[in-house]
């Protein structure tokens, strides 16, 4: 078993097992037995049912995923089923990655303890977990890049080859140094501590950053830092923007009232799809196919597909 294989697996696994108090709980809730929640009658209503619905149902996809990372039949999917979901995925884990610990260090336990709504014990369970399935989730999917789609570690990407292309880039910066300077000037204005603060900061500035780093990847520059900065940048500001929208359109007790973070939000979610998709059209310009890996010596009954991908595919 080969270094990438191990890094891939032992990753996975901890991504998988890191999901699992977070689904304990949703379908708790969702069975009607609300442990940890001070306020029962919250979650009793329309939206919040709803809203613990689409969230388990996001992570259940996670834990599918990551599944795969470990799997040979993962190799096998659909590029769209793997990257579409992971990147929002990774893209929402990343800024809650890099502000917990932050919050923690500024705020220590009191981070945990302002609520009336749940216990005080769910918050570093969940949030906890997050920021775990996010680092090793990122990791498998990295090893697991790396083994079905070799060519985009190794530079054989781009530059953009029309106009078009880098025009779309600079455009997308401008929208992502707006942002995030309003992400930035909203966390430095709000009536808030500093640890509330921080996720805010933390959101803008990784929209800066993947504006920077889409711009650089769209001129020709290579490197896995440039990869790593563009998708978790517009993962972020797709996923954050996409879901404070939905929240918006949904209002009741999970809507909030209205404020001008509202069309950040709008134009985040804009943003973010534009250089999702011109990200694509970038990473394949070299004239090569996104597609599924398939191990050469599988037969076609997929005997093998119930062992863990204990070897690169490329």
């Amino acid at each position: 078993m080969d270094k990438t294989a191990t890094g891939r697996i032992v990753a996975g696994t901890v991504a998988l097992a890191a999901m699992l108090p977070y689904l304990t709980i949703k379908i708790l809730w969702l069975t009607g037995s609300y442990v940890g929640v001070l306020r029962p009658d919250l979650f009793e209503s329309a939206e919040m049912v709803g809203a613990n619905a689409a969230t388990f149902g996001m992570e259940a996809v996670g834990l599918v995923l990551a599944a795969g990372m470990i799997m040979r039949w993962g190799m096998r999917l659909p590029a769209w089923t793997v990257l579409l979901p992971l990147w929002v995925g990774t893209g929402l884990l990343s800024s809650i990655a890099l502000s917990m610990p932050l919050v923690l260090l500024v705020s220590g336990p009191s981070a945990f303890t302002s609520s009336d709504v749940l216990a005080v014990w769910v918050y570093p369970v969940v949030y906890g977990g997050f920021v775990v399935q996010g680092v090793a989730l990122a990791v498998a999917f990295a090893f697991y890049a790396r083994d079905r789609w070799p060519w985009v570690f190794a530079g054989r990407y781009g530059p953009a080859r029309h106009p078009l292309q880098l025009v779309i880039a600079r455009g997308a910066l401008l929208m992502c140094v707006l942002l995030g300077l309003a992400r930035l000037a909203l966390a430095v204005t709000a009536d808030a501590t500093l640890g509330m603060r921080i996720p805010q900061v933390v959101a803008g500035l990784l929209t800066i950053g993947g504006g920077v780093a889409y711009l650089a990847l769209a001129e020709g520059r290579r490197g896995v830092p440039y990869l790593v900065t563009a998708w978790l940048g517009a993962g972020s500001t797709f996923g954050w923007g996409l879901y404070s929208v939905v929240l918006l359109a949904v209002g009741g007790p999970l809507g909030g009232g209205r404020s001008p973070l509202d069309v950040v939000e709008v134009f985040a979610t804009l943003t973010g799809l534009v250089m999702g998709v011109a990200g694509a059209f970038l990473l394949t310009s070299g004239g090569r196919v996104v597609q599924a890996a398939q191990h050469p010596l599988e037969a076609e009954d997929r005997e093998g597909d119930r062992q863990t991908a204990d070897s690169g595919h490329h």
